[in-house]
C-alpha cells in the first residue's frame, strides 16, 4: 500500500509539474530589420515573393493588422520592445548615432523581457543585432579586446548572447559571444559596391588602415557624387551576407542544450533579432533568382528559410507545441521601397503611407504574427484592432503570474487574452507614434482615430483608420472635438510617465521641443 500511495504522490506531482510546464511556454521573439507589412506574402496577396515560414506563423496563430512597431528606426524601436516602455521618454535623442560603442541605452535597473524571463526561471539568450548601445574596453584609438564588454545584453536578463553589436553596415563589426569577440576588429573597411542592389557590402578585401579604406573606396567610385562615410574597424572574419546563417545556428545550439531543461519544466527565452532586410543587401548565392523582385526579395527569402530552420529544430525536438512565437519588425521598410513599386511592382508598405522613419503607417504599422499551438484558442484568426511591441512585457507577464511594479513597462498592455479568448473585448489604451528625422512628429491612435501632432509648418491631420488606413485624407477640420479629445489623451501620456494605470513616473527629459503643441506649464501640471 505505501508503494501504491508513493507512486501515486509521485505520478501526481509529474502530473502537477507538467501542467507547470504546459502553462509555461518557451517563448521566441523573432524581429527583422526594417520589413514592411507588405514583405510577408501572407498579408500581401500582391507579393512578388512567397515567405512560406512567416505564412505559416500567420496561418497556425494570429495575424495582428493593426500591429506597430515601439518606433519608426531601429534603435528606439529595440528599446521598447525589450522594456515596454516608449524610448522618446529616456534621455536617447534620435539624432545620436550610438550605433555600437555609446554605453548602452537600457539602466541596469530597468525590467527587460529577458530579466523578467529569467526572474521567472527561465533559460534566456539573445542571438542577432543588438543596436542598443555597449561599452567596448579602452578607447576607439586604443581597444585592449582582452578585457570584456561591458553594459551590454548579459547585463540585461541574457544569459548568454551571440551576435553583432549594431547593423550589418555599422562601426566594430566582429562576432561576440559572451562578453568577448574571439576575432578582434583589427582591419578597416568603408562601402563597397553591391553588384545586385542600390547599396553596398561590407565583405573583403580590408584594409590595414583607415586611410587605405578610404582611398580604396574612393578608386571603386562609390564615394563619387556621395558623400564620404568614415572608414570603420572590422574583423578579418566578418562577412555581412554570414549574419544570417549564423545567427540561425547559434540559436538552434542554444536551444538544443536547453531542450531537457524545457521539457521538464525550465522553458527558455529567446530573442532572435535578424538584422535583414536592412542594409546591405546581400542574400546568399544559393537564393539567387529566386523570387520576382531582386535581391531585396532574396534576403527575405533567404530570411524565411532561416525561420523555418527554426520551425523545423522546434518540430524535431517536440518543443512546438509549447512554444509561443513573436514574429514582427523594428520599423516600416527603408526608402528603398518606391524603387521596388516601380522595378517589380512590389509594395513593401503593404499599401500604407510612407516607411521608416515616418510618423504615418508606413513608418510602423509593421508584420506582427503571434504563434502558440497548444495556447492559442482558434488559430488561423485575425485581431484587427491595435496592438504595439511595447505590449509584449505586459503580455508574457500575465502568462506568467507576474505583477508589473509601478515603474516596469509603463507603456506596456498586456493583449494576452487576444490569445486565449476569439471573443475578448480587449481595447488598447492610446497608442502613441513617434516619427523621427527629418520630422520627428508625434501621433496618437485612439479606436479607429489617429491624431498627427503639429511639428513646425505642419498642422493636425486626423485620420479615420477604419474607412482610410492609407492615410489620404486629412479631417481634422471636421471634427474638432476628437482633435481636442485625443490632444489631451496624449498630453496624458506623455506627461505622467506612463500609459498604463499606476503612480506617475517621471521621463528621463523634462518637456522638450518637440512637444510644441504642448506648454512647459500644461506639461508641469499634469506631470504632478
Amino acid at each position: 500500500m505505501k508503494i501504491i500511495a508513493r507512486l501515486g504522490l509521485f505520478l501526481l506531482i509529474l502530473a502537477h509539474i507538467n501542467i507547470y510546464a504546459a502553462e509555461r511556454p518557451n517563448v521566441i521573439v523573432i524581429y527583422t530589420d526594417d520589413q514592411g507589412y507588405g514583405d510577408v506574402s501572407a498579408l500581401n496577396p500582391e507579393a512578388k515573393f512567397k515567405t512560406p515560414n512567416m505564412d505559416r506563423l500567420a496561418n497556425e496563430g494570429i495575424i495582428f493588422t493593426h500591429g506597430h512597431s515601439a518606433d519608426t528606426v531601429c534603435r528606439p524601436s529595440r528599446y521598447g520592445l525589450l522594456t515596454g516602455r516608449y524610448a522618446w521618454r529616456s534621455s536617447f535623442s534620435a539624432k545620436k548615432k550610438g550605433y555600437a560603442d555609446s554605453g548602452c541605452m537600457i539602466t541596469d535597473d530597468r525590467l527587460t523581457l529577458a530579466s523578467l524571463f529569467k526572474q521567472s526561471g527561465y533559460n534566456t539568450a539573445m542571438v542577432g543585432k543588438w543596436h542598443l548601445g555597449m561599452d567596448f574596453p579602452g578607447t576607439p584609438e586604443n581597444r585592449d579586446w582582452s578585457k570584456p564588454i561591458l553594459d551590454m545584453p548579459l547585463d540585461k536578463g541574457f544569459d548568454y548572447y551571440y551576435g553583432i553589436p549594431a547593423s550589418m553596415n555599422h562601426g566594430n563589426l566582429a562576432w561576440i559571444e559572451g562578453r568577448f569577440i574571439a576575432t578582434p576588429p583589427t582591419l578597416f573597411t568603408n562601402m563597397k559596391k553591391n553588384s545586385r542592389h542600390s547599396d553596398y557590402r561590407i565583405a573583403p578585401p580590408y584594409q590595414k588602415t583607415s586611410a587605405e579604406a578610404d582611398q580604396h573606396l574612393e578608386e571603386v567610385g562609390y564615394g563619387l557624387g556621395r558623400k564620404l562615410t568614415p572608414s570603420f574597424h572590422v574583423a578579418p572574419d566578418y562577412i555581412d551576407n554570414q549574419c544570417l546563417s549564423r545567427f540561425t545556428n547559434k540559436a538552434i545550439q542554444w536551444m538544443s542544450s536547453k531542450k531537457n531543461d524545457a521539457k521538464n519544466g525550465k522553458p527558455f527565452f529567446l530573442y532572435l533579432p535578424y538584422p535583414t532586410p536592412h542594409h546591405p543587401v546581400c542574400p546568399l548565392p544559393e537564393f539567387h533568382g529566386q523570387g520576382k523582385a531582386g535581391a531585396y526579395g532574396e534576403f527575405l527569402i533567404e530570411t524565411d528559410f532561416r525561420i523555418g530552420q527554426i520551425l523545423d529544430f522546434l518540430e524535431k525536438s517536440g518543443l512546438d507545441k509549447n512554444t509561443l512565437i513573436v514574429f514582427s519588425s523594428d520599423n516600416g521598410p527603408e526608402n528603398t521601397w518606391p524603387a521596388r513599386i516601380k522595378d517589380f511592382d512590389h509594395d513593401s508598405r503593404g499599401t500604407f503611407r510612407n516607411g521608416k522613419r515616418s510618423v504615418y503607417e508606413g513608418g510602423h504599422r509593421v508584420p506582427f504574427l503571434v504563434r502558440w499551438p497548444s495556447g492559442i484558442k482558434n488559430p488561423g484568426r485575425s485581431w484587427h484592432k491595435a496592438v504595439g511591441q511595447v505590449d509584449l512585457l505586459a503580455t508574457f507577464a500575465e502568462l506568467l503570474k507576474v505583477k508589473l511594479a509601478d515603474n516596469a513597462g509603463e507603456d506596456s498592455q498586456s493583449f494576452a487574452s487576444v490569445l486565449l479568448d476569439p471573443n475578448t473585448k480587449y481595447d488598447r489604451l492610446p497608442l502613441v507614434m513617434h516619427g523621427n528625422n527629418p520630422m520627428p512628429r508625434f501621433a496618437v491612435t485612439s479606436g479607429k482615430w489617429k491624431l498627427v501632432m503639429p511639428y513646425k509648418k505642419h498642422s493636425f491631420e486626423l485620420y479615420d483608420l477604419s474607412k482610410d488606413s492609407a492615410e489620404t485624407k486629412n479631417i481634422a477640420d471636421q471634427h474638432p472635438e476628437r482633435v481636442q479629445f485625443l490632444t489631451k489623451e496624449l498630453n496624458k501620456v506623455i506627461a505622467k510617465g506612463r500609459t498604463t494605470p499606476g503612480a506617475i513616473q517621471e521621463n528621463d527629459r523634462k518637456w522638450w521641443s518637440e512637444l510644441n503643441w504642448m506648454t512647459k506649464k500644461q506639461y508641469e501640471l499634469l506631470a504632478q
